[in-house]
């Protein structure tokens, strides 16, 4: 009876699969399988597929060269989308690891009831350990989808109560698409929530190696995608972009030394918004007010110091916080002496580290400098190769301000000279990461080429007004 009930196709499991996403998430795709959800999903979905050889916001097909630029997970090639980036196999390790991207979806060969899989890969590996990516597409997405055959080949189920052999994810999966059914995975084990068209409840519990709990409204799977807009990240002003920081909020904020890179239409909308008690995190705590970096006559640069001097801020983390000139002291370094700031001093190579590293989902790393300083005084330490190694912890903050060149309005961003400095390292370290620019172009506009911050890790877009100055 069960044998004769009609399986859902390739094309039927990915129709399901893709009801998942929604506009403006992104989505990596592993091998086998969910290949197929860039070849037949719709283009203007507003999701963005990502692949595991570095294309961000890609679909299927060829360009009808020769010209291997941009590939797939199994080096087949692919057209970039208008907004598409690439990027190194590193920077997509981090992408993962930083929690930074949606969805995850795998081929299992075999998945158990608390989620862990063993990836196709491994299973065809006799007996060696062959993960590839596995392992890094499902440690920090934040959702990890299985596309599966619910039986293998001898008729055996690909769902099981514990794993045979090596798992490539250790309870990662929460949502299962097989060729019969749907099932989500939670701490009290699967449960059945749809069925193939034609199939009972019954007909999938006599195929599955695991116990079922059944869902009491369980439905018939659907296939059609469900289309939705594509979503600009562009705010109408700086006010309405620094709208929702809150009062005790850490605030990464660019800028080297002088007022190249800083986002200042951003800091003086912070200080209109008026947030208090913030932990500021940037390389200087404000020294360009003090310090004539090219500042007109009569005007006064925007920083840092705007900030402090209007009572917003608690604590800096920063690697210069003080003016270079003793007989011109900045806004911190007059609040730290009456002890109204906390600081925390970290080297400048150092503090880019712990920023790539809490971008990364990297939670700490050890680094030779500062050691025998005072700046290793009471951290942890290790002797690597005979040389002493400090550990320190990487950062992430509640929001990012950063100023860039040109976005699109899908938040990817190119910068102009050396006033990249700490912004492309910053942007992916903050939940929330918004971006102030001269110029906002529409997708495809941007050279997927130049692109030095990918919009996965912008979340808004803000125009610098033409009139405004870097001054008061």
């Amino acid at each position: 009876m069960v044998m004769a009930l009609n399986k859902l196709t390739v094309k039927e499991i990915v129709g399901r699969t893709l009801r998942e996403f929604h506009s403006g998430q992104t989505i990596v795709l592993g091998t086998g399988i969910p290949e197929q959800l860039a070849v037949l999903s719709d283009p203007a979905a507003g999701f963005q597929f990502i692949s595991e050889n570095g294309v961000n916001g890609y679909i299927s097909g060829s360009d009808g060269t020769d010209d291997f630029g941009l590939l797939n997970s199994t080096n087949g090639t692919v057209l970039g989308c208008p907004g598409s980036s690439v990027v190194s196999t590193e920077e997509l390790a981090a992408m993962l690891r930083g929690g930074h991207v949606d969805f995850a979806v795998v081929e299992p060969s075999q998945i158990d009831i608390n989620g862990s899989f063993t990836h196709w890969t491994t299973d065809k590996s006799n007996g060696i350990f062959a993960p590839g990516s596995a392992l890094d597409l499902t440690h920090g997405c934040k959702r990890t989808i299985a596309i599966m055959p619910h039986q293998n080949a001898q008729g055996d189920s690909n769902i099981v109560q514990k794993c045979d052999g090596m798992v490539d994810g250790v309870s990662s999966v929460s949502m299962i698409v097989t060729d019969i059914a749907v099932l989500t995975v939670s701490d009290d084990g699967l449960k059945l929530d749809e069925v193939a068209p034609g199939w009972s409840v019954e007909d999938v519990r006599a195929m599955t190696g695991a116990p079922l709990m059944i869902n009491e409204n369980v439905k018939e799977i659907e296939f059609s995608q469900l289309a939705e807009p594509i979503k600009s990240k562009v705010s109408e002003s700086g006010l309405d972009a620094v709208r929702d920081i809150v009062d005790g909020s850490a605030v990464m904020i660019d800028g080297f030394a002088g007022p190249g890179g800083m986002a200042h239409y951003l800091l003086v909308a912070l200080r209109d918004h008026g947030a208090k008690e913030l932990t500021i995190i940037s390389n200087t705590a404000g020294i360009a007010r003090v310090v004539n970096f090219g500042t007109p006559p009569g005007r006064l640069a925007i920083d840092h110091s705007i900030l402090i001097e209007n009572n917003q801020v608690r604590k800096a983390i920063a690697s210069y916080p003080v003016s270079p000139s003793a007989s011109r002291p900045s806004a911190f370094e007059i609040a730290y002496k009456q002890g109204d700031v906390e600081l925390e001093l970290v080297p400048q190579g150092t503090l880019a580290e712990r920023l790539r590293a809490g971008g990364a989902g990297i939670g700490a790393f050890y680094t030779p400098t500062g050691a025998g300083t005072r700046i290793g005084e009471g951290k942890d330490s290790k002797i690597i190769d005979g040389k002493e190694f400090l550990l320190e912890t990487g950062i992430r903050a509640d929001y990012a301000l950063i100023r860039g060149y040109k976005a699109d309005t899908l938040g990817n961003v190119i910068y102009k000279g050396t006033s990249r400095n700490f912004n492309s390292v910053m942007a992916p370290a903050a939940n929330i990461t918004i971006v102030e620019v001269d110029e906002i172009v529409e997708p495809g506009e941007l050279d997927p080429e130049s692109i030095v911050t990918p919009g996965i890790y912008v979340n808004r877009v803000v125009k610098r007004p033409e009139d405004f100055s870097g001054y008061e």
